[in-house]
């Protein structure tokens, strides 16, 4: 029997600190591309957990490591440029709406001016399109894109928690980008998730060391893996077509 999605899931953010100016996001999508470089992200920096997003009225998932339970979706700080949201919850296109709607509400009633989304995309593609893109306002391409070589994609559409907070951000003040990059959609792709770690190093300048990625995303492969199977089970009317790119 096919379980079909509460009318209107709830999400709430809690945060103990004000973020800084800017929110850097990985998700739990096809590739895990983004989720994988958000928490190389976290990694790396050494950034602190400052708060979190829970959900109800979606199916539920808490993450733990060595026996120590961790909530799905986290916000991390500790720097002055940019904090780090981290959502291991895969939420359905149907909920997506009212999940980017919280944090654009948690965004707005903290000044937050600027959000970047770190996703794959999992196009059929060849070797000479494994290269970073971008979708983004044009306030977010004056402040951050112009001195960077980082390719616009083409053409399409953006659908789910990113084209919510893209869509937010069009007739506002918030400058709001997807730096995106083809992925294999069925394992955790490292290879993707390089890509894009080094163009959000391109544009936040912050010198981060992507050799150990490997190792990282092995550790973590395990878990990722089962998020990616986790997916895959998902009932069709909850995933949709995947129409995100053209």
């Amino acid at each position: 029997m096919t379980k079909t999605l509460p009318t209107s899931p709830q999400f709430d953010v809690r945060s103990e600190t004000a973020p800084p100016d800017a929110l850097v996001m990985g998700f739990s999508e096809f590739g895990l591309a983004g989720l994988t470089a958000a928490e190389y992200i976290v990694d790396q920096l050494d950034l602190e957990e400052t708060g979190h997003i829970s959900a109800s009225g979606l199916p539920a998932i808490t993450p733990f490591t060595n026996g120590k339970p961790r909530h799905h979706t986290r916000i991390f700080g500790g720097r002055e440029d940019f904090a780090v949201l981290i959502g291991e919850l895969f939420v359905p296109l149907g909920a997506s709406g009212p999940f980017a709607g919280a944090i654009a509400d948690w965004l707005s009633s903290n000044d937050v001016a600027e959000v970047t989304s770190l996703s794959g995309v999992p196009l059929a593609h060849g070797p000479d399109a494994h290269i970073s893109y971008y979708i983004a306002t044009e306030d977010y391409r004056e402040a951050r894109l112009a001195d960077v070589e980082i390719t616009p994609m083409g053409q399409g559409f953006l659908e789910g928690i990113n084209a919510e907070l893209v869509q937010s951000a069009i007739d506002t003040d918030r400058r709001a980008g997807v730096i995106t990059t083809p992925v294999h959609p069925r394992t955790p792709d490292a290879e993707a998730a390089i890509r894009l770690l080094e163009a959000f190093d391109a544009i936040y300048d912050v010198s981060l060391d992507t050799g150990p990625l490997e190792a990282f995303a092995a550790d973590v492969e395990a878990h990722f893996q089962e998020l990616a199977e986790q997916m895959e089970r998902a009932p069709d009317p909850s995933v949709g077509v995947d129409r995100m790119y053209m």
